[in-house]
């Protein structure tokens, strides 16, 4: 059963502020940090992305569910966010792909979830008060008690959430499991097979790549891609040591990403001090956030992140700053990310700064040249524009032409 609709649910935040609206979803009270995502499109891949574990997400577009929901674009086996908030719930979708009601699927799924709410204040209070913690409840209706609820909750500094969301066993991916995703645009006769400036697919008979995927918080767009461009793919725990990627025989590494803070996640940022070097590496972002860690940078959390499917990236240096077919390099990207790399720390590093933020110069993506790269927004476009799709085929590139190098300090060993 799910909320009862028409009676009332409550946004509560730890400085206060009370939000009123209308109960939908599953029955219950939830509890995040609470953010805001201004894609108009993608609500279900918003969803279901393992990077908003430990969040509440609120959608800045008036209408949501007007497409409905469908198993295609789920990017986990499951949604991630704590708890849901929109203007405006439509409760009769308008989709030939449509299987179902986005109400319906946050009560199957045990998302609570609270409309009516007016979305256009709560961003501009979060963007000038910055992200903290909150709850959404359709049982507590004291907003005290609901206020008190949102400042126990933990945040998301010092937690290490990728552990949470990984997968628990390695698995592999390859073209029978995109074939089996056939209507997703990536499989075989989907937009992607054809020939375009934006993703090259591997040439006819080309060599498949062994790829070994470190899950924080993995999405299947990005295994789609991957495997697009001529990769089989092998998903490896998030805690999975170099020794055991090493002795694997793997072509490269890929870096998901993944929900909060980089820094705990001490056991990656290890493995790829090791890596880094002997293997190609790519990341997306939290797993750009620990290369640059591995790398000796440093990661700092921002004042409300940057979510969703808008926004403006220019490629400074690397591939993407001479893009095939001559266009300018700036990239309309999707982002959903809390912390970020620290540029002035890239020089100590050995890094070279390839993309910035159009918004506000933050550092969207860094590179080893020949070694490794990464970028903070996400290119696999779940959901989001495609531009930056030419970053998997950079990736096969990076591999063809890697020479190993000694990056390593003096201490660095194999488990």
């Amino acid at each position: 059963m799910g909320a009862p609709r028409g009676e009332a649910a409550l946004l509560a935040l730890e400085d206060g502020a009370v939000w009123r609206g209308e109960a939908c979803g599953a029955p219950g009270t939830a509890t995040g940090e609470v953010c805001f995502n201004t894609a108009m499109t993608g609500y279900q891949e918003v969803l279901t992305d393992p990077s908003y574990h430990g969040q509440i997400v609120a959608m800045t577009t008036p209408h949501i569910g007007n497409t409905g929901v469908n198993d295609l674009d789920d990017q986990s086996h499951r949604p991630w966010v704590g708890g849901f908030v929109m203007r405006e719930l439509r409760e009769e979708p308008s989709s030939w792909r449509s299987t179902g009601t986005l109400d319906d699927y946050l009560v199957r799924h045990g998302v609570p979830g609270i409309t009516g709410v007016d979305t256009r204040r709560l961003t501009r209070h979060i963007r000038s008060a910055g992200a903290m913690r909150g709850a959404v409840s359709n049982e507590i209706t004291e907003p005290g008690e609901l206020v008190d609820v949102a400042r126990s909750a933990p945040g998301l500094v010092g937690r290490d959430l990728a552990i949470e969301v990984t997968t628990p066993t390695s698995y592999t991916y390859g073209q029978a499991e995109l074939a089996g995703r056939a209507g997703s645009g990536y499989a075989a006769g989907g937009e992607l097979s054809r020939p375009t400036h934006e993703l090259l697919p591997r040439p006819g008979g080309a060599t498949t790549l062994s790829i070994a995927a470190f899950d924080f918080g993995m999405k299947r767009n990005i295994l789609d891609l991957l495997v697009a461009t001529g990769c089989e793919v092998t998903v490896v725990p998030a805690s999975t040591p170099a020794a055991a990627v090493l002795a694997g025989g793997f072509d490269g590494v890929f870096l998901s990403n993944g929900p909060g803070d980089p820094e705990p996640v001490g056991y990656a940022i290890e493995a790829l001090r090791i890596l880094v070097g002997r293997i190609p590496v790519f990341g997306i972002c939290l797993g750009h956030q620990l290369l640059a860690l591995a790398l000796g940078a440093a990661t700092y959390k921002l004042p409300f992140g940057h979510r969703g499917a808008n926004h403006p990236v220019k490629a400074v240096a690397g591939p993407g700053a001479g893009r095939p077919g001559g266009r300018a390099p700036i990239e309309i990207t999707c982002q959903n990310h809390g912390f970020a790399v620290d540029e002035s720390s890239l020089e100590r590093a050995g890094a070279v700064l390839t993309h910035t933020n159009l918004n506000d110069g933050t550092v969207e993506g860094l590179e080893v040249p020949g070694v490794a790269y990464s970028v903070q927004y996400h290119p696999e476009a779940g959901p989001g524009p495609h531009d930056s799709r030419y970053l998997f085929v950079g990736f096969r590139t990076l591999i063809e032409r890697f020479e190993p190098v000694d990056l390593q300090p003096a201490e660095a060993h194999i488990d």
